[in-house]
């Protein structure tokens, strides 16, 4: 088949049967320096030879092949063990639910929750945290240094031993807060901590505190005035009218004098309540309740609430019931005037007094002299409290025996703050 290449001059490739074989060869003419075709090259290569040298390149393509393949399979089964062992098992639209219930919980819970790694940086902060420590923009992987008081979360990444219930202050703020490590397999790999701003919480133990006093005062007046009716029922069935009708004299006589003072010299209803409340409970413990016939009150000014009242004076004359309790002729005395800029209340008792190296530290919290097994300590600490919140302040003398507590109230809110 050298015929196109010699009489055309072409250029080509063809299969044909050859002495040796079937085999494909190449035909390219050969031209003078005039440009006639003088001879021509021709180049064969066996079909059997093509085929093999192919499969000869094919099997080391397919055996390179096969290696990569095996060793993407056991690198890709080796990821994938790794990346469910850092997962915890879960597959990725779990991860995705988790992630959206997380942000969910931490916007949904009141307290502030913040989050940092093992440097030290934040990796989560939820909108009510940053409303407490107001904080506006994004604060994530940021230093905790400076938005937040950072030792106690330190020393929980120190030690992987929970803080719980610290109080500290952040400017203005008084704050309670709980930290918890986070574990991974190296040992504590971050830490959680959750805050909340004192007030609230004080807020809630305050009001819960003012109803069981205000119930207690109410059970102690019932008490009182149940037993007198049952003495009056006897008296009237034994025939001993004379006396009945003295001891209702008796009664009316000094409560009138009381009532005097409290109804018409005592114009806050708020202070009237508490009064009355523990006029009934000194007579049910058989302690006279004296109030200075020189006392008188205007109504209270409206930045001053029943709850701070009554754990002010409450608190205060509850101890003083409590200190004269064991003596022979318990008596507790109540002053108020609001003559000058200051209203003044003053409690009394003739108890064995406070010893001279407790009175510095009466007001601390938890302190208390009392061997009870109930928690104690903290009525003169909520008091002392919400009176350096109104602005005023405390004074306790104890001398002899007798004890007086004086409080000064400012008639103008100030806006006092706890020290």
């Amino acid at each position: 088949d050298n015929s196109r290449a010699i009489q055309e001059g072409e250029y080509y490739v063809s299969e044909a049967a050859g002495s040796l074989g079937l085999s494909i060869r190449g035909k390219s003419p050969v031209f003078n320096e005039d440009g006639k075709i003088i001879g021509i090259v021709s180049v064969g290569f066996l079909v059997d030879d093509v085929r093999a040298q192919i499969f000869k390149d094919l099997s080391k393509e397919m055996i390179v092949s096969l290696v990569a393949i095996m060793i993407s399979i056991i690198g890709s089964y080796m990821l994938a063990r790794s990346i469910r062992k850092d997962t915890l098992g879960l597959e990725p639209f779990e991860i995705a639910n988790l992630y959206k219930e997380k942000n969910a919980v931490l916007q949904s819970v009141k307290e502030g929750i913040l989050a940092i790694d093992q440097n030290g940086l934040i990796t989560s902060m939820n909108q009510p945290a940053k409303k407490l420590l107001d904080i506006k923009e994004s604060v994530r992987h940021l230093n905790v240094d400076g938005l937040f008081p950072s030792k106690y979360l330190f020393e929980v990444l120190k030690s992987g031993e929970p803080q719980v219930d610290k109080e500290i202050s952040w400017e203005d703020k008084s704050v309670i807060v709980n930290c918890t490590p986070i574990f991974d397999s190296e040992g504590v790999s971050g830490v959680v901590a959750s805050f909340r701003d004192r007030t609230e919480i004080e807020e809630m133990v305050n009001t819960l505190s003012e109803v069981k006093m205000h119930s207690e005062d109410l059970r102690a007046q019932t008490h009182e005035f149940t037993n007198k009716l049952y003495v009056l029922s006897g008296l009237i069935q034994l025939g001993e009218y004379d006396e009945a009708i003295d001891m209702i004299q008796s009664e009316t006589s000094e409560l009138h004098s009381l009532n005097r003072v409290v109804f018409e010299q005592i114009k806050d209803t708020k202070v009237q309540a508490l009064l009355l409340g523990k006029i009934g409970k000194a007579s049910e413990k058989k302690i006279i309740f004296e109030i200075d016939a020189q006392s008188y009150l205007e109504k209270l000014p409206d930045h001053i609430k029943l709850s701070q009242l009554t754990l002010i004076l409450g608190n205060i004359i509850d101890n003083a019931l409590e200190a004269v309790s064991s003596m022979e002729e318990p008596l507790v005395k109540f002053f108020a005037t609001d003559i000058g800029n200051d209203m003044v209340f003053e409690v009394s008792d003739n108890g064995k007094g406070i010893p001279e190296d407790a009175i510095a530290h009466i007001f601390d919290r938890g302190f208390t002299s009392k061997n009870s097994g109930s928690p104690s300590g903290y009525g003169l600490s909520n008091a002392d409290h919400v009176v350096k919140e109104l602005g005023g302040i405390i004074e306790v003398q104890s001398e002899g025996g007798n004890t007086i507590f004086t409080v000064y109230l400012p008639k103008e809110q100030r806006g006092g703050k706890e020290c």
